[in-house]
Order: C-alpha cells, then sequence, then structure tokens
C-alpha cells in the first residue's frame, strides 16, 4: 500500500464517495489490483468479496455488472434475466466512454451519466466487499447495501447454481 497522495482519478471516487456518505477509506496499491484475484491477494480477501464492476453491450445500451470475484458473468443467463436479446463484454473504449474509468478500475461511482446497474445477488453473503476506487491500483471497503444505495443496482443471479 502506498502512502502517498492518490492519483488523481482515485481522489475524485474518493470525493464522490465522502459526497455520498461512504466511510470506507480508498487505499491505494503499489502493485495492481486489476483482477479480483490482484486485489485479493493485496488485502488478504476471499476472491468472492471483490466487487468487479464491469461494463456491458446489452441492445447496444452500456450497463454495469457488480459481480463477486469469484464469478464469470453468465451473459445468456443475464440476458434472458433482464430482457435484451444480446450482451457482450464492452471493449476498453466503451468502458472509459460509459465510466470515464480505465478496465481494472471501475469504481461504481464518478460516472458521467447515470448507468443501468445489475449486482450479482451473491456478493450479499459478504459482511465487507471491496470494490475499485478509479483506477487499477485502487480499492474501497464497502457493504452489499452501500453499493445497492450508491448505484440503485438490481438484484440479479449472474450464474447458475447447481
Amino acid at each position: 500500500m502506498t502512502g502517498g497522495a492518490l492519483h488523481p482519478s482515485a481522489q475524485r471516487v474518493a470525493d464522490a464517495l465522502v459526497a455520498a456518505g461512504v466511510a470506507g477509506r480508498v487505499l491505494q496499491f503499489e502493485a495492481s489490483t486489476r483482477t479480483a484475484a490482484d486485489a485479493a491477494a493485496a488485502l488478504c480477501c476471499d476472491v468472492g468479496a471483490i466487487a468487479s464492476c464491469l461494463v456491458f453491450v446489452a441492445d447496444d445500451e452500456a450497463i454495469v455488472v457488480i459481480t463477486s470475484g469469484a464469478h464469470r458473468v453468465d451473459t445468456a443467463l443475464l440476458a434472458g434475466s433482464i430482457g435484451a436479446a444480446a450482451i457482450r463484454m464492452a471493449n476498453a473504449k466503451e468502458v472509459r466512454a460509459a465510466t470515464s474509468q480505465p478496465i481494472g478500475g471501475v469504481a461504481p461511482v464518478n460516472w458521467p451519466s447515470t448507468l443501468p446497474v445489475y449486482i450479482d445477488a451473491d456478493l450479499e453473503q459478504y459482511v465487507e466487499i471491496w470494490s475499485a476506487a478509479g483506477t487499477p491500483n485502487a480499492v474501497f471497503p464497502t457493504t452489499y447495501e452501500e453499493l445497492r444505495r450508491l448505484t440503485g443496482a438490481i438484484p440479479k443471479a449472474v450464474v447458475e447454481h447447481g
């Protein structure tokens, strides 16, 4: 973890979190927390407790799925659940356009416009979860309910169970 000033993108997220009443402080690491596995290793937590904010394109509209780091989103299942004909992963340019943040660093706040957000219902089992904070090296602690409040996220199953 670094002790210096936050990267400007992470600072903007930190400011947005404070404005939204989030108590958790943004932490910045020297090593990447870009993937759920990297973040879990840096934080010494279960990979499932990492809340990855992923951008998809559903019928030509950007959407965000906040998923457990333990899951790979089943796009067919999600498409059926939200009534979309097709869902695909957004490319780096589309992620940046939708959120103003890079892949691996998408925070659940500080986007240029409101986006539809769906949250992996399996995240509810964790008391504390961690989300990216605007860069691939910054994260903050939060809860399932706080993420729902911040984003207006609709709970969805994003993987088949059973």
